[in-house]
């Protein structure tokens, strides 16, 4: 059987901004507030999501 390996990406997307594809969550998380997509609360360690964004994710073939 001939397959190709897949490879899952995350971005964060508002109703007016897309974010970069990132490789996994926590990468996309952090960069989020570039997008006004959310922000890491330093003292729990969680990210919060800002209300109208949402989670894209994709899968790409692993190169």
């Amino acid at each position: 059987m001939n397959y190709r390996e897949t490879m899952t990406v995350f971005r964060f997307v508002t109703p007016h901004r897309r974010g970069k594809w990132y490789p996994d969550l926590k990468l996309a998380q952090r960069f989020a507030n570039a997008i006004g997509a959310g922000f890491w609360e330093k003292r729990s360690g969680r990210f919060y999501q800002y209300p109208g964004t949402r989670l894209e994710t994709a899968n790409v073939p692993d190169v």
